[in-house]
């Protein structure tokens, strides 16, 4: 898949890399990047000699008929491990498995720690779950890692791409031991999350916003629907006033 895809993103795209070597050329490490677009988990692992494992809802691996399988050897040919989203605790508990699980074939796992794509270009806050305890649990040293302008080469709704170049920057590994065995302490998982992701910050030189991604996107779908809904308010009100001004001159004629 690194020929069949990354090549084809690498010639088209051509791509900018800087901190390369930050990744290490064997044995466990986590990514963890900010997210613009769903081709992030494209270039990411196109740019690096290694394998990137990430995940992904179990939905895209177990749809049937010829396009489910065709994409569910897609997700698998990319390093995307299916999560199955139900349960008591859903996606959360099963996303920390499946990285511990990668982590301890001493591979690369990659996770987004706001948990969504960003809405708007501005990078916010990482949730404390996943990417902590999985750093926790296994002693992975922390990449943060910097997803430049892919949100601008497919931004939502456009179905063809833009021919442009995205850029990657990789930082320096964090190393976290010091917070081993606090795995179940709140405030450590948070104080690791928040320091990955003002590393992140300072790569990608976004906007952070102190509030989670999916309550931005629920504000964003409200504020859209309102308005949606003051126009229509605001086309009948302007309707019935002219309906109201037709039959005021009928009447008066």
């Amino acid at each position: 898949m690194k020929v069949a895809i990354g090549g084809p993103l690498k010639v088209a795209f051509r791509p900018w890399v800087e901190g390369l070597e930050n990744i290490p050329a064997e044995g466990a490490a986590i990514l963890a990047s900010n997210h613009l677009s769903f081709s992030d988990s494209f270039f990411l692992p196109a740019v690096l000699d290694r394998k990137v494992t990430f995940i992904a809802k179990a939905e895209y691996f177990t749809t049937p008929g010829v396009k489910g399988r065709l994409t569910a050897a897609f997700f698998k040919g990319v390093g995307q491990l299916p999560v199955d989203r139900s349960g008591a605790r859903g996606a959360g508990e099963a996303a920390i498995k499946s990285g511990i699980e990668v982590l301890e074939r001493g591979e690369l796992f990659g996770i987004y720690p706001e948990g969504t794509r960003s809405p708007d270009g501005r990078l916010y806050r990482g949730k404390p779950g996943g990417l902590a305890r999985v750093a926790l649990a296994t002693g992975a040293p922390v990449i943060p890692v910097a997803m430049i302008d892919t949100e601008k080469i497919q931004p939502p709704g456009k179905v063809v791409p833009k021919l442009m170049r995205p850029g990657i920057r990789i930082g320096k590994p964090l190393d976290f031991s010091r917070y081993q065995g606090m795995e179940h302490d709140r405030f450590v998982l948070r104080a690791l999350t928040d320091e990955v992701m003002y590393e992140i910050m300072q790569l990608s030189g976004q906007e952070y916003v102190d509030m989670y991604a999916t309550a931005a996107k629920r504000q964003i779908a409200e504020a859209a629907k309102a308005e949606k809904e003051a126009e229509k308010a605001a086309r009948a009100a302007l309707a019935k006033a002219d309906q109201d001004q037709a039959d005021k001159e009928k009447s008066g004629s």
